[in-house]
């Protein structure tokens, strides 16, 4: 062999020694590390005491995913939580167990990332880990699709379609999101931040003692297994996957009643392209999938998984919750209060259905303990016992279930508004009473009176709802301008309110005496012998016939024959009308002053503001000339004797209130007048003592000078357009300076 030829095996000789040594270098290198933990089948298999586990991980097709990469958290029932679940299930041995089966029990036993105890109750937020504020995990299991016997769409019953659950509560569904069942968990760390105790957990596992770390009605004998792959926390119960609220009233047909009205009247089904494309891929069946939507008026949806979303893992922290009653409690409940008015459920208004559910679904996990505190969509708390209402209670994988003997008395139907609400003759005032007004006539805390106005009252005073534009019209019966919209709304709800009275000492009872009464809208009805007045009635000489009282939970109503109205006169109208108060209106027109003459204003008083005016009697104002404190009237008075005239006029007129003579409203009260330094001068009202509100008791005005007046309740509390009218036996003096 040549020389080049030995110098060049040499080289290559040494290359591959170099080579061969780099190599073992770099295996040692990347090697798995000696001190890393097996992953999870080999830990398990390895074990000895989860043979039955072990099976049906491989049974369900589930070995190379715990046998590999990921990042799981394991709750794995030993050999003796498998033992129990045999006995209790009939179930000779794990070969009795089919895959379907097998893949529920262990991809339900999955919960996606691996947490150890200390940070498995810790909530994976969008801005970070809070403490202590999780009970639930997202697992590996989830339904998809399945086949309904039967569902309706467009009216049509159909049978045995290919169905999916809605995985959002708004009547929308994500084709990315597989709807997976969460586990519950009950650590101690969670229980003491949220105040609960051992009475929370054992209402639902009475038979299983909390230990501080319990999965759903397990116990966890060991805990954080730390796993290639994972963790593992051993459990002492094998735990099926828990149904959804409505896969567990479905199997409760002591609650059909309830589930009845939900899937009739709350539930449609759509068919959806890319469930029904998927499903395609996976099965090769081309029939349509159908989404199973509840009305997204409704708090959530039954079977949804989720919780609201608006994060992702927000269902690691709270549920629903639904309170069902038993069919004997709703049929009663629906026939002798919802149906009072109506024949048949199918007659009822959609809405009332979806209130009587809503009241009975409440957004978040409601505990045990914290019946009392937690509240519905209404802000009505859960209006149950849990020791004597409560007959059952069931841990589900999207919430908590309670099934009761009771029905929750929401305060739409117990209130006064029930009583209009219940009843389509007053469908029109029902309308006028959304928004804020509904919210406060609802309140049990709150007393009130309602008048209650007919669909054929409103109708006939003018008003009509164009469903086209979505808001009121007002047509006025004797002609004029017909105004629609806002300037309608603005008619409306002083209307209603004008048909409603606070009354904490239930003081409109008893309408067969005589009184007079504040309105929610400030301003004042008068009642006698069993009817009833506002401005507008008595402008006609009118009184309104009211039938009742009939009591509710917050108060009693008055079923009317026509409607409450107000006047639309000027309060110079009404003193022109009345001849007891000629002589001061008379004085009033002659002053340019206190009076324009081409609008009927009374000057410094603003629409729309409330006002009272005490009258001298004619008598009064003829003493008032004698004294000199009016000047005689004559054709083109002189400023000054307008001006003299304007400031007596305005000194009986109290701003910015209205005074009656129930003797609610006494004390000090700021008058038009104003003395030479601009300053306000002020009269007093004094009452003799008052025995209930509303109650009509003698009345006295007392001016600056110290000169009192008695008012003359038989030509008092009149009522003009948010302006009360008394006439009163004397004159006031006002301050001369």
């Amino acid at each position: 062999m040549s020389k080049p030829a030995k110098i060049i095996l040499y080289y290559l000789s040494f290359l591959v020694l170099l080579t061969n040594c780099r190599d073992k270098t770099m295996d040692e290198y990347y090697a798995r590390p000696d001190t890393l933990a097996d992953p999870v089948y080999q830990q398990l298999e390895a074990s000895g005491n989860f043979k039955n586990f072990v099976a049906l991980i491989e049974k369900a097709g589930y070995k190379n995913t715990l046998s590999g990469a990921g990042y799981w958290t394991v709750f794995a029932p030993n050999d003796e939580a498998f033992q129990k679940f045999f006995q209790e299930n009939g179930i000779a041995s794990v070969d009795a167990i089919d895959e379907a089966m097998a893949s529920q029990i262990v991809a339900y036993a999955l919960t996606y990332n691996a947490f150890t105890k200390d940070r498995l109750d810790d909530f994976q937020s969008n801005i970070g880990w809070v403490e202590n504020e999780a009970f639930k995990r997202r697992t590996a299991f989830y339904t998809g699709v399945y086949t309904a016997d039967k569902i309706t769409v467009d009216g049509q019953e159909m049978s045995n379609q290919y169905v999916i659950a809605s995985n959002r509560n708004n009547a929308t569904y994500v084709s990315a999101d597989y709807n997976n069942k969460h586990i519950p968990f009950f650590t101690d760390a969670y229980f003491t931040k949220k105040g609960l105790s051992d009475a929370d957990y054992n209402f639902f596992y009475p038979n299983t003692p909390r230990t501080g770390f319990n999965v759903a009605g397990a116990s966890v004998v060991s805990a954080n297994i730390l796993a290639e792959n994972g963790v593992i926390h051993v459990i002492d119960r094998v735990i099926l996957p828990l149904q959804n609220m409505e896969e567990y009233l479905a199997t409760k047909p002591e609650y059909s009643e309830f589930r009845k009205l939900l899937e009739k009247y709350m539930v449609s089904f759509f068919t959806n392209t890319e469930a029904t494309r998927r499903h395609q891929v996976r099965t090769g069946q081309g029939d349509p999938v159908y989404v199973k939507y509840y009305s997204q008026e409704l708090p959530f949806a039954l079977n949804n998984e989720n919780y609201e979303k608006m994060q992702d893992n927000d269902g690691q922290t709270n549920g629903r919750t639904l309170f069902v009653p038993t069919n004997n409690e709703l049929t009663q409940y629906i026939s002798s209060v919802l149906l009072e008015h109506y024949g048949t459920v199918d007659k009822l208004p959609l809405n009332i259905i979806r209130d009587f559910v809503s009241a009975h679904m409440f957004p978040t996990t409601v505990w045990p303990t914290k019946f009392k505190t937690t509240s519905n969509d209404f802000g009505e708390e859960a209006r149950f016992d849990p020791a004597s209402n409560v007959i059952d209670q069931k841990v589900l994988s999207n919430g908590f279930f309670y099934g009761t003997n009771k029905v929750q008395r929401a305060n739409v139907f117990h209130t006064v508004y029930g009583k209009a609400y219940l009843n389509p003759k007053y469908s029109m005032m029902i309308r006028a009473l959304e928004g804020d007004m509904k919210f406060t006539v609802t309140n049990p805390a709150v007393k009130f009176t309602m008048f209650l106005i007919s669909d054929e009252a409103l109708t006939n005073a003018g008003f009509s709802w164009d469903s086209q534009f979505q808001y009121w019209v007002y047509t006025p019966p004797m002609g004029g301008s017909v105004l629609a919209g806002g300037q309608a709304q603005l008619r409306m709800n002083r209307i209603i309110q004008q048909h409603i009275a606070f009354t904490f000492d239930n003081q409109l009872n008893d309408l067969s005496g005589e009184g007079i009464m504040e309105t929610f809208g400030g301003e004042y009805i008068k009642y006698k012998d069993g009817k009833v007045t506002a401005s507008g009635n008595a402008d006609n000489g009118e009184m309104v016939q009211a039938t009742g009282p009939v009591e509710t939970l917050n108060g009693i109503v008055y079923y009317l024959d026509d409607i409450l109205s107000f006047t639309d006169k000027k309060p110079s109208q009404h003193l022109a009308e009345n001849e007891n108060f000629s002589k001061f209106h008379e004085y009033l027109t002659y002053s340019s002053f206190a009076y324009d003459w081409s609008t009927q204003d009374i000057k410094g008083m603003s629409g729309g503001t409330p006002y009272t005016i005490f009258v001298p009697s004619n008598e009064a104002m003829a003493q008032a000339l004698e004294d000199g404190k009016l000047p005689p009237l004559y054709n083109k008075m002189s400023t000054a004797d307008q001006e003299k005239i304007a400031k007596f006029i305005q000194y009986h007129i109290v701003g910015n209130q209205n005074i009656v003579t129930d003797g609610q409203k006494t004390g000090s009260f700021p008058t038009l007048h104003k003395d030479l330094d601009g300053v306000t001068t002020s009269l007093t009202v004094q009452a003799d003592p008052v025995t209930q509100k509303g109650k009509l008791v003698d009345t006295r005005v007392t001016d600056a000078n110290g000169r009192t007046v008695e008012v003359v309740r038989a030509n008092s509390n009149v009522l003009a357009n948010k302006v009360i009218i008394h006439q009163i036996d004397g004159y006031l003096q006002h301050p001369e300076n």
